[in-house]
């Protein structure tokens, strides 16, 4: 795990390894460990390092092998390498460290622009070709480590965060209007490969991108599982589907031990995070090192699941810290939250997740997480209704329970500035749902949930709160094998049981049924939810600042509105309206972008 950056130029000139330099630096907490620049006439890669596998400096990068005619920068973790290290050894190639960084650079010399077929992982490479001249950039199947681009005539840039690209400078940080229609319409979410700012797009998940040193490019989805029925699974009952992901979830987690330092799990004492805790017990795992997070309680609602992370813990007798938080540490904690963030995130719970993350690091540098159980598994509510919609009804049910806003109300909210003529979130979505290769209606919207939401939203969010630490974090249910597996399973299997059915029935074997039929909770963090106290200053704060009012991007009449009174109801399904417009102000003061 660690952070990459680099620049290409098409031009004649030389990279600026300068600029290179800032951009590694801008990413020091994602690889505390060591760094490197390395160039190749027309390209400059950096690189920051988290020692995690090889932690000799044989494994470090830039990585080159002169014998090969190949450099490598790569953030990430490839958990087949040994497996993928021995098949190559036996086709004749000799390695110089025990990496899985060496690993790719291998696989690319056996296997061409095909190796990223042969990687079981999370990554984002950049490749050098010299002989080729040849720059290859790629990101994993399921956008778990991002990949930012910088494009000007001439030049290309590249680096594991949007704050890394600008400390290079020269981008164009003007807000993109279709951008922030994604934004106010999907719960922060703004899907690649747009970012809020023109000037700064991401390599979407599953693609490889080939930039010749002319500057032409082109890219290739190297990955997209159908979501059908197969001929072959036609005669597996509910039973043996148990079997299947149970079978499936157990390789996936088992795969996420492949370190040289210790793993961790962050329990948050609900399905996902103790079914994982389970598994790894029963893979024979002692002493392992679980971590909770709580909050104050405002009211009647509480701030912590302690106890049911607790029973989990108790019951596999783990190594388990408890991490209580008040009110007073969130502003704190807030500020640095959005520092580290690559993209606005408007989800309450990012905060909990520094915070986490925070402590976490202190005991290890590798983490198990369940983010992606719900997406892949159908354990939201607005899953339930479409199992009975029509193939076609699935734009409408998916608008209806997701939306914060229709683009009628959008255009009350943004300025002229930024306001639209098109339903741009709208035609985003129905072109998704109705895409081939869904087979029913459910199907298309865990299809767009898992494959286009999630990487914008749960996964950047722990990449970007557990990096701001140099904390890595790897989630089981988002293994390639899981994701297509759990593709083809069928729906009723899924939203059985009022969601996640299929998994809840792997569960029964393995997890206290406390944990398993209780009510579905999320990240409890009630000031946050509610933004009152001092975290509603925070966000009125930037609202009214003056580069707020110089902005214009929200008409004022409406945010004097929601502070004056803001929606209790929205706060309470996590989807509060204030503090998505005072989350995306206060990230680009944070960051000086005018």
């Amino acid at each position: 795990m660690c952070g990459i950056s680099g620049e290409a130029r098409f031009d004649g000139q030389t990279p600026d390894a300068a600029a290179v330099t800032r951009m590694t630096e801008a990413m020091r907490t994602r690889g505390p460990d060591g760094e490197g620049l390395y160039t190749a006439d027309w390209v400059t890669l950096g690189h920051r390092r988290l020692t995690i596998i090889d932690l000799s400096d044989a494994g470090g990068q830039p990585m080159v092998r002169d014998d090969l005619g190949l450099a490598l920068v790569f953030n990430g973790c490839i958990y087949n390498y040994p497996e993928l290290r021995e098949e190559l050894r036996n086709a004749g190639y000799a390695f110089h460290s025990t990496s899985d960084t060496e690993v790719i650079l291998v696989a690319y010399a056996h296997w061409g622009e095909r190796f990223v077929d042969h990687l079981v992982g999370m990554f984002a490479i950049g490749l050098v070709d010299r002989t080729r001249r040849r720059l290859i950039l790629a990101r994993d199947r399921l956008g778990i480590k991002p990949l930012y681009l910088a494009e000007t005539p001439g030049r290309l840039r590249f680096a594991s965060t949007l704050p890394a690209l600008l400390s290079a400078g020269d981008v164009d940080t003007s807000i993109d209007p279709v951008a922030l229609h994604h934004y106010l319409s999907w719960h922060s979410i703004v899907p690649a490969p747009r970012t809020v700012l023109r000037g700064v797009r991401k390599l979407p998940p599953a693609t490889l991108r080939v930039i010749e040193a002319d500057g032409r490019s082109r890219e290739e989805v190297y990955w997209r599982p159908d979501y059908v029925r197969e001929p072959a699974d036609a005669g597996m009952d509910a039973a043996d589907w148990r079997a299947a992901v149970g079978d499936a979830l157990r390789t996936a987690v088992r795969r996420r031990l492949v370190a040289d330092v210790p793993v961790g799990v962050l329990l948050s004492g609900g399905l996902d995070s103790s079914l994982i805790v389970a598994l790894l017990a029963e893979a024979g795992q002692q002493h392992l090192r679980t971590f909770s997070i709580g909050f104050d309680s405002r009211g009647e609602e509480s701030g912590d699941e302690f106890h049911y992370s607790d029973l989990v813990a108790r019951a596999y007798d783990t190594d388990h810290q408890r991490i209580r938080l008040s009110n007073d540490d969130l502003v704190p904690a807030a500020r640095r939250a959005v520092f580290a963030m690559s993209e606005p995130m408007g989800s309450h719970d990012v905060v909990a997740f520094h915070l986490l993350s925070e402590q976490v690091a202190r005991h290890v540098k590798v983490a198990q997480s369940g983010q992606g159980a719900d997406e892949v598994f159908a354990g939201y509510g607005y899953h339930q209704p479409l199992v009975q919609a029509p193939r076609h009804g699935a734009e409408e049910t998916f608008a209806a329970a997701f939306f914060d806003r229709d683009h009628d109300e959008l255009r009350q909210v943004v300025g002229p500035e930024y306001a639209l003529d098109h339903d741009a979130s709208r035609d985003l979505l129905a072109g998704h749902l109705a895409a081939p290769g869904a087979q029913s209606a459910l199907d298309a919207v865990l299809r767009l949930d898992t494959h286009l939401m999630l990487p914008d939203d749960p996964v950047k969010r722990v990449d970007n709160m557990s990096m701001a630490w140099g904390l890595e974090v790897r989630t089981p249910f988002l293994d390639q094998d899981l994701v297509t597996l759990a593709a083809h399973c069928p729906p009723e299997h899924k939203v059985a049981q009022g969601g996640k059915g299929v998994l809840k029935e792997v569960a029964r074997q393995v997890v206290p049924a406390e944990v398993i039929d209780r009510p579905k909770g999320y990240f409890p963090v009630p000031a946050l939810r509610n933004v009152d106290g001092p975290v509603r200053g925070l966000v009125a704060d930037a609202l009214q600042a003056p580069a707020a009012r110089e902005r214009g991007l929200f008409r004022p009449e409406y945010v004097a509105r929601l502070l004056a009174e803001p929606d209790r109801a929205e706060a309470a399904a996590g989807s509060n309206k204030l503090w998505q417009l005072g989350l995306l102000e206060l990230w680009l003061q944070t960051h000086d972008i005018r």
